[in-house]
């Protein structure tokens, strides 16, 4: 496949990549098991120790890290340079934490004799990510399992080569082991062969859940374990005793943020009755201050899609929402032409659960309102989804919030304020949106072999 390196802004082709051999292939194998084998005897202190030069790598020059990720896919300038610290900060929770979190573990209860549990490496784990963070998804990944000592082959997307190319550069810059990461221009039939090696023990997959149904089809298939993120249409209730402006304030972050291409970004918004009218005014004033163009540019506050296929998909699924009964309510639903990737935001209302796009979750720019009455309608809502990642509640009762934040059915909820990830904190979904945790011990712990040891 072509791994071609093209600016989302304007459509010039930046550099392209030659496909990896299979050759590479074999030797990255080879590279990545004696890794495995040789971080066995190593203390994880010292893997620690290479982490933390990595971390100070990407401190030392966020604008060079952080300007293939606004050059590839269009991530606008600030936010590129704070995914570049946010991926330090994700391996840096591990070069303090990881040691710890793996120690031993005594289970005292048993019959006779004592029993503990001891974390040991598996090996090679086959990581693919999607484009939205070229830095900090690969570092969820990365980080953890460096620390216990699985090694890590990456397959990127073909839209963002430079980030992959920059990222393995920079661990090779600060004196990472041969073996311990390495990118592969490859595709997907050299991913299902490298998943049957048995020197891979792992499978990390986000993406698409059709994409990731396929690779955890081969992935149990070969007996490999599996982590999925696969998306979701993530919720955000504001009830009405909220506290509008910080409502608005973090709806209208949370959805345009990245262009709107977050997986976590807040894409149902569910909003009662009494306060609809002004959030609903509130986004729209706020969407209207939005400035489309050159992510560069001081100037631009709204960047681009990632690519222009991106643009023409969620341009079809817009007129599709919209054909299937929706209601366009703000913005104008006009392609953009040109080279470029530039979408126009919107504020839809009036999707019903009978609209073929229903449960589709938009990946851009475009807001999906909805009114209520009760907070039991609020959460009959939320929970009508096949997707549970993750979502938001705003309210002034903190217990009226928790309460509906505990029955809604994803993998984390964020109270007041807008859903982020943090390296303390688990990260992951239920239901279509994937199973397994990245981020916190849990992350480290996905996969290692915890091993039983009864005396």
């Amino acid at each position: 496949m072509a791994y071609k390196a093209t600016n989302p802004y304007n459509g010039e082709l930046i550099r392209e990549f030659s496909d990896t051999t299979a050759e590479q292939v074999e030797q990255a194998l080879v590279n990545a098991h004696q890794f495995y084998q040789t971080a066995k005897n190593q203390p994880i202190a010292e893997r620690a120790q290479l982490l933390q030069q990595l971390v100070a790598e990407l401190r030392n020059q966020v604008d060079h890290y952080a300007r293939p990720l606004t050059t590839n896919m269009g991530k606008l300038w600030p936010e590129a340079q704070a995914e570049v610290k946010k991926a330090a900060a994700f391996a840096e929770y591990y070069v303090k934490n990881g040691e710890r979190l793996l120690q031993d573990v005594a289970y005292p209860d048993v019959p006779k004799g004592k029993a503990h549990v001891e974390y040991h490496s598996l090996g090679a784990i086959m990581m693919i990510e999607p484009w939205n963070f070229p830095f900090t998804q690969i570092m969820r990944v990365f980080a953890p399992n460096f620390i216990i000592g699985n090694p890590v082959l990456l397959k990127d997307p073909s839209i963002i080569p430079e980030c992959a190319h920059a990222f393995e550069a920079a661990t090779i810059k600060v004196g990472l082991p041969a073996g311990a990461f390495k990118n592969l221009f490859i595709n997907y039939d050299q991913v299902d062969q490298i998943i049957a090696d048995d020197r891979v023990q792992g499978v990390a997959f986000t993406g698409s859940d059709s994409a990731g149904k396929k690779i955890a089809a081969t992935a149990g298939k070969n007996l490999r374990k599996s982590t999925m993120e696969l998306g979701g249409t993530d919720v955000f209730i504001v009830l009405d005793d909220a506290d509008l402006k910080n409502a608005i304030q973090a709806g209208v972050t949370g959805r345009l943020n990245n262009a709107g291409q977050v997986c976590t970004a807040a894409k149902r918004f569910i909003i009662h009755e009494a306060v609809y009218a002004d959030f609903v005014a509130g986004m729209s004033a706020a969407f209207a201050k939005r400035k489309l163009g050159d992510p560069m540019d001081p100037a631009t506050t709204l960047a681009p899609l990632s690519s222009k296929q991106a643009q023409e998909q969620l341009q079809k699924q817009v007129d599709a929402v919209i054909k299937g009964g929706a209601k366009l309510i703000w913005g104008k639903n006009e392609p953009i032409a040109g080279p470029g990737a530039l979408f126009n935001p919107l504020i839809i209302e009036g999707m019903q659960a009978d609209n073929p796009m229903y449960d589709t979750e938009l990946f851009g720019p475009v807001a999906q309102i909805y009114k209520i009455k009760t907070d039991q309608e609020a959460l009959d809502l939320a929970n009508h989804s096949q997707r549970g990642l993750g979502g938001s509640v705003f309210s002034a009762n903190l217990a009226r919030a928790r309460k509906l934040a505990s029955q809604i059915e994803t993998g984390q909820v964020a109270i007041n304020q807008m859903l982020t990830s943090y390296p303390e904190l688990p990260f992951g979904g239920v239901k279509h949106s994937g199973y397994g945790r990245e981020l916190s011990d849990l992350g480290l712990h996905e996969f290692v072999n915890a091993k039983t040891i009864i005396e």
